[in-house]
């Protein structure tokens, strides 16, 4: 998959809703429900962060719930990207990029949103042929405004725009015009999945997908 073809798709992905779930799941019994509820809410594209032991798994389940675009968080080395094509993973998202995760995403046919902080990083990207990033950790990096910033000079680059983003801030980051969507954890509080109240994560995966624009 080349640098343009992964972009558009990236691109695709992320124009699905204006919320990708950000999603630690810790107990594998949760991952069905879960991404039936996000689904159901309105946010089909669902990152699964490969932070928890029964993360690969917990991708395989979700995969298979119709409707659900499952992708790979927190993706670090080649061996994670393998690992997470081979779980059933349709995209890829990183808190950064180096050139050996680039080329193991390009190997495995894997969409990648790879994370950036600065403009050289911005810069790196695109010359590499990459227009779709993650912006992380948004807030600790200046915010929507820094984003806001980045689009003079910058305009061909669009952004998923994670850490730290809220139901309060999103907005903000969605009225940009180099913004796709953001990611954010609150649409699956862990009480919530805990008590198995999967009415209420329909709810807030609903509320968030209404925020557009």
């Amino acid at each position: 998959m080349t640098p343009a073809e992964q972009s558009a798709e990236a691109r695709r992905i992320c124009a699905l809703a204006p919320v990708v779930p950000v999603l630690v799941i810790e107990d594998l019994a949760h991952a069905e429900p879960l991404a039936r509820a996000m689904v159901a809410g309105g946010l089909p594209a669902l990152e699964v962060t490969l932070r928890t032991p029964v993360a690969l798994d917990a991708i395989r389940a979700m995969a298979a719930v119709e409707g659900g675009q499952v992708g790979a968080g927190t993706l670090l080395t080649s061996a994670d990207v393998k690992a997470a094509k081979a779980a059933g993973a349709t995209f890829g998202v990183s808190p950064g990029a180096t050139p050996a995760l680039i080329a193991a995403c390009e190997d495995e046919g894997l969409p990648l949103l790879a994370g950036v902080a600065t403009a050289t990083e911005v810069m790196t990207l695109l010359e590499a042929g990459y227009t779709a990033m993650k912006f992380f950790p948004a807030e600790n990096v200046g915010g929507a405004a820094a984003l806001k910033a980045l689009y003079g000079p910058l305009p061909q680059a669009a952004f998923c725009p994670t850490g730290g983003v809220s139901l309060k801030n999103a907005r903000d980051y969605l009225s940009l015009p180099n913004v796709i969507c953001v990611g954010g954890s609150w649409v699956a509080p862990r009480a919530e999945m805990a008590a198995g109240n999967w009415s209420a994560v329909e709810a807030l995966a609903r509320e968030a997908a209404a925020l557009r624009g």
